[in-house]
């Protein structure tokens, strides 16, 4: 078996230890502050997301359309028209479609293919991307850069957001500034290779040399949320609750619209004292659990069929899916990555048994959590059609 067969079949690890090594050592040292080169922290490398024959078969056997790719050159963006051409899908005329030919000529020539927003249409990276998101807590996206030969990488810039750079296969040599919050030092010169990787904080000034053989890496930025739309968000909320107008002439009377505004802002200063933060916190927890990517493949193909389900039907919980179970009282919330179920909160043992199960089970497994067997079915079949069960394959 080849390396790179054998990158495919090994069970990965969580994202964040493929980018760092350490995690925990990472978060406490680098993490925010410090632009660090990591060597080998992935043995296998980062094939299992992108290898050159993917990137070939993107582009010579799919459809692919601007803006989700696009070619650059010495850093300067070659014209779409030089790459794309025009075809029909139906009845409609359909612009910026991949020209294989003409692509792969600008490739030997010097050119540098990006393909954007991998993250949206490549599962293994729409996988990695949604677990290091729950890894991080913060929204993330990918770009994959492929150089050719003797090419020259990005000038000098630097990023407004984290940055991890994933080498997946060929090496490319790597100029890395100090960060804002680092002490001054020289730029780190390091020649990246494939397992390698390097997490650069925001504002970290960086550049890509030129390299003597083909270079892959992908480009993880990571949209870190920070305390100013989280306090932002709560004031938002308190402030649509004072909804009157000013008054009409105010400019005629400003010492009594300063002591009204001193007024109001006494209100809203005793409001945020009585801030429920933890009903605050479970509405961020819910909204971003509920807003990713959720990995239900084979949801189509189960509903191509009438969906019959009794206590003798085997079923599988999805292991891609998200599910997380809030209880509140009566209701019992369930996040399934990208969308928010509200359930009778008796539900609860039933979902706690579903989401902790790691093989196939019969729907009539559920009659101590579930004694009534309508209710299993009721259950079990809403779940199929919510992606977190699947009856197909199960054994």
């Amino acid at each position: 078996m080849t390396v790179e067969a054998l990158d495919r079949v090994t069970a990965p690890r969580r994202p964040l230890e493929r980018c760092t090594g350490d995690p925990e050592a990472f978060l406490r040292e680098a993490w925010g502050r410090r632009a660090t080169v990591l060597t080998r922290v992935d043995a296998h490398g980062f094939s299992d997301l992108l290898s050159l024959d993917d990137v070939d078969r993107f582009l010579t056997t799919t459809a692919l359309r601007t803006p989700f790719f696009r070619l650059v050159k010495a850093g300067e963006r070659i014209p779409e028209a030089a790459y794309t051409r025009t075809g029909r899908a139906g009845s409609r005329s359909v612009e910026g479609i991949v020209d294989p030919a003409r692509v792969a000529a600008l490739f030997e020539d010097g050119a540098t293919i990006v393909l954007q927003g991998l993250h949206r249409w490549s599962e293994p990276v729409t996988r990695f991307t949604r677990d290091l998101e729950l890894d991080l807590g913060h929204p993330c996206q990918v770009n994959a850069y492929v150089t050719p030969p003797g090419a020259q990488g990005l000038d000098l810039h630097q990023d407004a957001h984290d940055v991890f750079v994933l080498q997946a296969f060929g090496r490319k040599r790597w100029e890395v500034h100090a960060a804002p919050d680092e002490d001054p030092r020289e730029p780190i010169d390091a020649e990246v290779r494939r397992g390698d990787a390097i997490y650069m904080p925001p504002g970290t000034p960086h550049a890509a040399s030129a390299q003597e053989v083909v270079s892959g890496h992908l480009t993880v930025g990571v949209h870190v949320t920070p305390w100013r739309d989280v306090l932002t968000g709560v004031w938002s909320r308190l402030v649509k609750q004072v909804d009157e107008p000013v008054p009409a002439g105010w400019t005629g009377d400003p010492e009594g619209f300063a002591r009204e505004l001193g007024e109001r802002l006494h209100e809203l200063s005793n409001d945020l004292r009585s801030v429920d933060t933890r009903e605050e916190t479970r509405i961020r927890v819910e909204r971003f659990l509920s807003t990713r990517a959720q990995l239900a493949r084979g949801t189509l193909s189960e509903r191509a069929t009438p969906l019959e389900v009794d206590d003798a039907t085997r079923v599988r919980r999805r292991p891609d899916v998200l599910c997380e179970l809030r209880t509140y009282g009566d209701l019992l919330v369930v996040l399934l990555g990208d969308r928010r179920l509200e359930m009778p909160a008796w539900l609860e043992p039933s979902m706690r048994r579903i989401a902790a199960a790691t093989g196939p089970f019969s729907v009539g497994d559920l009659a101590k959590q579930l004694p009534d067997a309508e209710s299993r079915t009721v259950l079990v079949r809403r779940l199929i059609r919510e992606g977190l069960l699947t009856a197909g394959d199960t054994g």
